[in-house]
């Protein structure tokens, strides 16, 4: 039982996804997120091993949002014995349901076809958790407001601020023995099409801040490449498959499909929204247009307009999606994972890739060893379900579609707290764009910055 509160890296200490942070101080014992890890397979691997803590001593886990690899854990925290509360806000709790209950239908399928087709090297393959444990997760979800403190452990107070990032994305700050500690969680842009700037950091004594594109910047917007790719597959007869985050992605994707058609830019053609999750997420966002959330801009009101005037079609059964494997005419398939690391884009990809009529559009960061990320850096082949596939499609990034501040907004964003804090701990990146930002914060605002190890741990007075 420290006597000073302590923090202990447990995820995204040098890579972009499988964040955990163990805040304890006396009896006290918190998680800060509950993340999965995706990417290389010796990331993926750290989802099996047991956590060094006593997942039923917890008093509370904190989410700072509902992507997988902040909030994807959740399920086996709980089948090792967690049975307290998880603080989050409103919004979060409604799309963390969505986006678990997905996780586990993904991982059972994936096994299950795995076993069948046999080209697992596990016999047999295992889901990390099912269904059943995202069932035994999701009444232990806490929703709390913004801004107002709230009490998770003796002694112990949270207060959450809007992010920016996704809907219902937050900044969580713990204040413990006199100290208080600012999780940034993942920083939204301060021009989001949909969702306000982030809120300002408080003043604290250390900052655990992201970096996924700590050591770059996002190029202006341009809407003719979006443009330029859906007419120049359309007019070769092919399709366009866009991997979407289900999250926020997918409501950006269609946004900028509408604004394009009204304008003219692009011809009318079917678009598919080929995902489940990305469906439930897109209800949402549309009850938050519709109940006109803070969180949300003026503007956000248009997304009801997209929906409305796309030729939109949702696909919820697999019956119909297998249908999208290799479409007839030329169309417009928005589909899951984002990183293509599994879900129905997989399937489109193993079908679509071979062909060069076709174009594949990424939209946001592609994790080291993802399929997103082999496609982004000119993969002649990819491997899905066993077997390599010939990448002839045409293959456009979109890296102004990203949702995360780049290494100027962050800083913009840190320089807006009230005074330094002590520490500023640069989490959540690979370790290039860690470093990178680490250094920026140390000679622009110079504070001290550090890229904490993997397991290392820090007093936090």
């Amino acid at each position: 039982m420290p006597a000073t509160p302590t923090l202990t890296f447990l995820g995204a200490a040098g890579t972009v996804t499988g964040s955990k942070f163990h805040l304890e101080h006396g009896p006290a014992s918190l998680l800060v997120e509950a993340g999965l890890y995706q990417g290389l397979a010796e990331l993926r691997r750290r989802n099996w091993e047991p956590l060094p803590l006593d997942a039923a001593a917890l008093d509370a886990v904190l989410l700072t949002h509902a992507h997988l690899d902040h909030c994807g854990y959740l399920p086996r925290l709980v089948a090792d014995g967690f049975q307290r509360e998880v603080v989050c806000s409103a919004e979060t709790a409604d799309l963390a349901a969505i986006v678990l209950r997905d996780s586990a239908h993904l991982q059972e399928e994936d096994a299950r076809y795995a076993n069948q087709a046999g080209f697992s090297k596990h016999r047999p393959a295992l889901p990390l958790y099912g269904a059943a444990e995202v069932e035994k997760t999701l009444p232990l979800f806490r929703p709390t407001g913004f801004g107002s403190a709230t009490q998770v452990a003796p002694g112990v107070h949270a207060t959450l601020r809007p992010a920016g990032h996704i809907l219902g994305s937050a900044t969580v700050e713990i204040e413990t023995g006199g100290r208080r500690v600012l999780f940034s969680g993942d920083l939204g842009r301060d021009d989001h099409p949909l969702l306000r700037a982030p809120a300002p950091p408080p003043a604290v004594d250390a900052i655990v801040v992201e970096s996924t594109y700590g050591d770059r910047t996002h190029p202006p917007r341009d809407p003719d490449v979006l443009a330029d790719v859906v007419r120049r597959t359309v007019a070769r007869g092919g399709s366009v498959l866009v991997p979407a985050f289900a999250v926020d992605r997918t409501e950006l994707v269609l946004l900028e499909l509408h604004r394009l058609r009204v304008s003219g830019a692009i011809p009318r053609v079917p678009v598919y929204v080929d995902s489940p999750m990305a469906l439930a997420a897109l209800g949402v966002y549309r009850r938050a247009v519709q109940g006109s959330s803070p969180q949300l801009r003026r503007e956000a009101r248009e997304l009801a307009a997209a929906l409305a005037g796309l030729d939109l079609h949702g696909v919820a059964d697999p019956e119909h999606s297998r249908d999208l494997n290799s479409p007839t005419y030329p169309c417009i398939v928005v589909s899951a994972s984002g990183m293509a690391t599994g879900g129905r884009v997989v399937h489109h990809l193993a079908h679509q890739l071979p062909d060069p009529r076709n174009s594949v559009v990424l939209t946001g960061y592609q994790a080291e060893g993802t399929r997103g990320r082999q496609l982004l850096e000119g993969a002649r082949q990819v491997k899905m379900h066993g077997r390599y596939v010939p990448v002839h499609a045409e293959v456009v990034q979109l890296a102004d579609l990203s949702v995360h501040a780049d290494a100027d907004g962050i800083l913009a964003w840190l320089a807006r707290a009230p005074e330094p804090p002590r520490t500023v701990y640069v989490v959540h990146g690979e370790a290039r764009a860690a470093h990178a930002l680490a250094a920026r914060v140390h000679e622009e605002l110079g504070w001290v910055a550090v890229v904490p190890q993997q397991g290392e741990r820090v007093r936090l007075d």
